[in-house]
């Protein structure tokens, strides 16, 4: 069979398969419940089964792959990042003697991974000062709206950060083909 044609897997391979995505969703069950039970637990469980067999979405295959060191860095630079928004969005606020300059930039990933791809612009969705409008799942590329902006220098630092934030999370998440592509990617920017 073809790739777009995948061969049929028993009920609990495919449970099996979307282990991470129906804790993921079960979690959420209990979040929504504020309850953490073991009858919270079973109900979202149960209601995630139900969820992901009745809506049946595509299997998410994860790269396996974890760098404690890069995840560390990720979350350490991303909450930093949140900080030094805040602040910047805050004093554009603030300045009453001008008004923050905005543009809506399109940024090309440099990756081929839908999920990276959607940790990348939800990262940067979560950033004050920046929101995905549109992704172009086919161009690999990000449409943002970012304020304080004055010029051309400011547009090309939040390419720069976008790209630094697929970047690190290539490096905690990606498999080592997509590390691959990415030193490349960079390596030809360079030169």
């Amino acid at each position: 069979m073809t790739d777009r044609f995948p061969e049929p897997v028993g009920f609990f391979t495919a449970i099996w398969r979307q282990l991470p995505v129906l804790l993921w969703l079960t979690v959420l069950w209990m979040l929504l419940w504020g309850q953490f039970t073991v009858l919270a637990f079973l109900t979202g469980l149960v209601a995630a089964i139900a969820v992901t067999t009745v809506f049946h979405l595509p299997v998410v295959e994860l790269s396996r792959r974890l760098n404690l060191w890069y995840a560390l860095v990720f979350v350490v630079t991303f909450l930093g990042g949140l900080v030094r928004g805040s602040l910047s969005v805050a004093w554009q606020v603030l300045d009453l003697r001008r008004q923050p300059g905005t543009a809506v930039i399109g940024v090309q990933l440099r990756t081929d991974d839908d999920l990276l791809m959607a940790h990348t612009a939800i990262t940067c969705s979560l950033i004050p000062g920046s929101l995905v409008l549109d992704a172009d799942r086919d161009r690999r590329i990000l449409y943002l709206h970012i304020i304080g902006v004055r010029g051309e220098k400011e547009i090309e630092a939040n390419r720069r950060e976008t790209l630094l934030w697929e970047a690190r999370l290539t490096r905690a998440f990606g498999s080592r083909e997509q590390l691959q592509r990415l030193r490349q990617a960079q390596e030809a920017e360079v030169s």
